[in-house]
C-alpha cells in the first residue's frame, strides 16, 4: 500500500530494551488503523465502477474525479496534522476524523440508494460524502502513525518490529476491505454498490469504538502517561464542542466545494500542487540558516520526491484504469463463480504482507554491499516498468473481444509490490534522515505532497484509456489499444528509472552519508 508508515532512523540506535515484547498499545493502533485502512481501500476498491456503472459517469470523468479524490487524501493531512499539534491532540483528532469519514460512508449509501429515483439528490450526496471521506481521512491519517512511536523510550531496539506490525495492520485491512466490499457490492447489480458503502463505514466506525475504547488504558508513553491528549499550550476555546465540530463542519464544507469545483468547474489542483512545491522550496532555500551540506541533502529529497511521481501515478493505476481492464478484459469466470473486478485490489496488501519479510531480510544480507536508497528507488522504478510489461505482453495481438487470463494482473500486481518495496519505506526513511530538524514537518510535506501530484496524474492518465474505436494521445504517444496504453507506463516508468540509476553516485555524494 502506498501508505506506509514512517520509520526514524534516528530512533533506533542500540539502546538498553525495557522488556521483551510489545505494549498492548501497538495492537490497540494496530486495531485502530487496520480497520480504517479496511474502510478506505474497501470503498476505493468499488468507486471507479460504482461512477460508470451505477452514476453512468464516463470513464474519463470518473478517472478524473478518482485522481482528484486521492490527491486530496494526500493534501488533508497536512492541514489535520497542523491542528492537531497546536490545538486538538492526537487522541481528539483520531476520533474526530474517523467519525467524519463513518459519516462519509454512510452518505455514500444513501446515495447508492437513490441514483435511479432521485438522480439530483444523489449527485449532491456523491460529493458530499467523498468530501467528508477526504476531510475526515486529513485528521485521522497523520496522527495515528506517529503515535506508534511514542509508545517506545527513545533509541528502543522493538521500534522498528513495531512498525512492521503496524504496517501489517495496514496490509491486512487493504486487504479484506476490497474482498469484503467487492463480495457485497461488486455483484453486476449496480443497486448493489450501496452495500460496499455501508459495510465500509461499519467498518470506520468499528476503528473509532476500538480508538475510542482502549486508548486511555493502553495507548500510553514508556512513563505510563495517557498519549495523544490536547497539547497544554493550546486554547481553552478548542476545546469547546461548537468550535470542535464548526471547525469539522467548515472544513468539510470546504473540501466538499473544492473537490466539486475540480471536477465540475475548473481543474485547479495540478496549479495548486505546483505552486505549493514552489512555495514551499522558496520557504526552505532563502533560509540563510542552512549551510552547504544541509541544502544539498534537502536537494535529495527533492529530486526523489519528483520520481516517485511517476512511480505512484503507474502504481495507482489500480483503482482506476486497471479497475476497467478487471472488469471489461479479464477472463474472471470460474465456471463455479466469476471473480468481483474488485477483489484484484487486494492482491498489493496480501503481496505485501507475504514478501516485505523477504525484502527486509534481503537488504540486511546484503551488509555492506546494501544499495544507497536512490539506487534501491530505482530498482523499485524498474519493477514497476516491468510489471506493465508483463501486462501488455498479456494482451499484445490480441483481439477486442478475446478477454485476457486473471495471470496478467496477478503477476503485474507481483511486481508492482517489490517495487513499492523497494520504494515507498525507503523513500520515507530517507526524507526522515536527510531533513533538518526545523524543516522536517516541511519537507515531509514535500514527499505527501508528490504523492498528491501522482495521483492527480493518475486519475488523467487513466483518462487515456483506449475503449474500442477510440485513440488517445499524452504528450504525442497515440494509443489505440490496451498494449499501446499499457507500454506508456512501461516507457514513463523504465526511462524514470534509468535516469535515477544514474543519478545515484551524485545523489550519493549530495546526502554526505558514509552509509544509508
Amino acid at each position: 500500500m502506498s501508505q506506509t508508515a514512517t520509520i526514524n532512523p534516528e530512533v533506533t540506535q542500540p539502546v538498553a530494551q525495557a522488556s521483551k515484547g510489545h505494549p498492548k498499545g501497538l495492537y490497540v493502533l494496530f486495531a485502530t488503523e487496520m480497520w480504517e485502512r479496511y474502510n478506505y481501500y474497501g470503498m476505493r476498491a468499488i468507486l471507479v465502477l460504482f461512477m460508470t456503472k451505477a452514476l453512468l459517469f464516463d470513464k474519463v470523468f470518473a478517472s478524473n474525479l478518482y485522481g482528484s479524490y486521492t490527491s486530496l487524501v494526500y493534501l488533508t493531512p497536512l492541514v489535520g496534522g497542523y491542528i492537531s499539534d497546536r490545538f486538538w491532540g492526537n487522541k481528539r483528532s483520531i476520533i474526530a476524523g474517523g467519525l467524519v469519514m463513518a459519516i462519509g460512508e454512510f452518505v455514500l449509501f444513501f446515495c447508492a440508494s437513490l441514483y435511479k429515483s432521485a438522480p439530483d439528490i444523489s449527485s449532491i450526496l456523491f460529493f458530499t460524502g467523498l468530501g467528508l471521506m477526504i476531510a475526515g481521512n486529513g485528521f485521522f491519517k497523520p496522527n495515528i502513525s506517529s503515535m506508534v512511536g511514542q509508545l517506545y523510550p527513545k533509541g528502543d531496539r522493538r521500534i522498528d518490529a513495531a512498525y512492521t506490525i503496524f504496517y501489517m495492520g495496514i496490509n491486512v485491512g487493504g486487504a479484506i476491505g476490497p474482498f469484503i466490499c467487492g463480495l457485497v457490492g461488486d455483484t453486476g447489480n449496480p443497486a448493489d454498490f450501496k452495500w460496499s458503502f455501508l459495510v465500509a463505514g461499519i467498518g470506520m466506525l468499528l476503528s473509532v469504538i476500538v480508538q475510542k475504547i482502549f486508548q486511555s488504558k493502553y495507548v500510553k508513553s514508556p512513563e505510563g502517561k495517557p498519549l495523544g491528549d490536547v497539547p497544554a499550550n493550546s486554547p481553552k476555546q478548542f476545546s469547546n464542542p461548537v468550535y470542535i465540530v464548526g471547525g469539522l463542519l467548515l472544513f468539510s464544507a470546504m473540501l466538499i466545494g473544492l473537490l466539486y469545483i475540480d471536477a465540475r468547474v475548473f481543474s485547479y489542483l495540478t496549479y495548486l500542487l505546483i505552486a505549493s512545491v514552489i512555495f514551499i522550496a522558496f520557504v526552505i532555500f532563502s533560509d540563510k540558516s542552512l549551510n552547504k551540506i544541509e541544502r544539498q541533502r534537502i536537494g535529495v529529497i527533492f529530486i526523489v520526491a519528483f520520481f516517485v511521481i511517476f512511480f505512484w501515478s503507474a502504481f495507482e493505476q489500480a483503482g482506476a484504469s486497471l479497475t476497467f481492464f478487471a472488469e471489461e478484459q479479464t477472463q474472471r469466470d470460474l465456471g463455479f463463480f466469476t471473480v468481483p473486478a474488485s477483489w484484484f485490489q487486494s492482491l498489493n496488501s496480501l503481496f505485501v504482507v507475504a514478501f516485505a519479510p523477504l525484502f527486509a531480510w534481503l537488504w540486511l544480507k546484503m551488509g555492506k554491499r546494501e544499495p544507497t536508497s536512490p539506487f534501491k528507488m530505482a530498482i523499485g522504478l524498474m519493477l514497476l516498468a516491468l510489471g506493465y510489461l508483463w501486462i501488455a505482453s498479456g494482451v499484445h495481438n490480441r483481439s477486442a473481444t478475446e478477454k485476457a487470463s486473471m495471470i496478467w494482473l496477478t503477476g503485474m500486481y507481483a511486481l508492482h509490490t517489490w517495487g513499492e518495496l523497494s520504494l515507498s519505506p525507503i523513500g520515507l526513511s530517507l526524507v526522515n534522515k536527510l531533513a533538518p530538524f526545523k524543516f522536517a514537518s516541511l519537507l515531509m510535506a514535500v514527499w505527501f505532497l508528490a504523492n498528491a501530484a501522482a495521483n492527480k496524474l493518475a486519475g488523467v492518465l487513466s483518462a487515456l484509456y483506449p475503449e474500442a474505436g477510440k485513440t488517445t494521445s499524452f504528450l504525442g504517444y497515440h494509443m489505440s489499444n490496451l498494449y499501446d496504453f499499457f507500454m506508456l507506463f512501461v516507457g514513463m516508468a523504465g526511462l524514470a528509472s534509468l535516469i535515477l540509476f544514474l543519478l545515484t553516485k551524485q545523489l550519493r555524494k549530495m546526502m554526505h552519508v558514509n552509509a544509508e
